[in-house]
């Protein structure tokens, strides 16, 4: 009379039980990407932030050293390369960022200059957003290193 109360026991999961795991595990699957993928567009926008801080940095130390800020023409290359005026302008020859290439904002575009825009500054940075064009909201919209202070 034991082995027939074994068998019974150790006949496995039912279709029922089965179905309310793989529902379970469906839901937890949801959170978790949908956390997730809100997290990521939160980084991409921190990042960005944080280059547009650095390159406004960067912009300030150029007029510091040379009495002037970039041109439209030299745009941001002028933090990495020496304007052809280098030499009598007191530009730093290990120019003004710590790598050789210029950074890219959150979603890997190229940042814009802008020298004396309409808001009255002296210069704006400005990334594009997520999509790269003017314009937008949420993700999409523009920032500029005038704002990110």
């Amino acid at each position: 009379m034991k082995k027939k109360t074994m068998r019974k026991i150790a006949g496995g999961f039912t279709m029922v039980e089965l179905m309310a795991v793989l529902i379970i595990l469906g839901l937890l699957m949801a959170v978790v990407v949908r956390n997730f993928v809100g997290q990521t567009d939160k980084a991409r926008l921190t990042t960005t932030k944080v280059n547009l801080r650095i390159l406004h940095s960067a912009i300030n130390q150029f007029k510091m050293d040379t009495g002037r800020f970039p041109t439209e023409d030299e745009g941001l290359t002028v933090l990495i390369e020496p304007p052809t005026d280098a030499e009598e302008e007191g530009y730093d020859p290990m120019g003004y960022l710590e790598t050789t290439d210029l950074p890219k904002d959150g979603g890997g575009n190229d940042f814009g200059y802008e020298a004396y825009p309409e808001s009255g500054k002296a210069f704006v940075i400005i990334s594009y957003g997520a999509d790269d064009e003017e314009g937008g909201e949420g993700y999409d919209a523009d920032l500029l290193s005038t704002d990110a202070y």
